[in-house]
């Protein structure tokens, strides 16, 4: 029964990698682990002046498109295989950055910079909104969210901890492209930034 089922295992291996030949030629070396459909984009400790406060930003990609994906080969030869075994020609079309805009201490690292501001920590953070950067090289556009969704805590009650999700459509663009999601201040100012790049 081993036998048979390593047999299975293996002929299951042969059907996936055919398939992605037959994609595209045979894909190269893999490069590191396959992603998921929830990415860690970073994150970025400031200190609001003059109150003090520590405001904790920590980011993550959503993306189910993404999942079991694998980068194969590096520079100019790399590429981007699905789950199923099909080269990505066009990067997800739609994908979201879930922000979470803390007060608590959830990270041992210190600030890395200081923000001057006469609101609120907790109404900062209610207060936050979203930038997305596109760029095609040195080329660069900006993408509006589709929605800007805060999950969790309703609004009306006042939290120390404020979780958004920012979904975007970024239509027809390479797989190639790389993204740049800013967070900004109530005036506009970037606090922080966090990128998406899949080669």
């Amino acid at each position: 029964m081993k036998i048979l089922r390593d047999f299975r295992l293996q002929f299951a291996g042969a059907l996936l990698l055919c398939s992605v030949w037959a994609a595209g030629g045979a894909p190269g070396p893999r490069i590191g682990p396959g992603l998921h459909s929830t990415i860690p984009a970073g994150y970025k400790v400031i200190t609001l002046k003059p109150s003090g406060a520590t405001v904790s930003l920590i980011a993550l990609v959503e993306c189910p498109e993404l999942e079991g994906a694998q980068q194969f080969s590096q520079g100019l030869n790399a590429t981007i295989v699905s789950a199923q075994g099909v080269t990505l020609r066009q990067f997800p079309q739609t994908f979201s950055f879930r922000v979470t805009a803390t007060l608590r201490k959830t990270l041992i690292e210190s600030a890395d910079g200081t923000f001057a501001t006469q609101e609120d920590p907790q109404q900062f953070l209610m207060k936050i909104w979203f930038r997305l950067k596109a760029y095609d090289g040195l080329e660069m556009h900006e993408v509006q969210p589709q929605a800007v969704t805060m999950i969790g805590v309703p609004s009306d009650i006042p939290y120390d901890e404020r979780v958004y999700r920012v979904a975007f459509d970024v239509g027809k663009v390479p797989v190639t492209d790389r993204f740049v999601l800013e967070v900004l201040s109530p005036e506009g100012e970037k606090l922080a930034h966090f990128s998406l790049a899949l080669l």
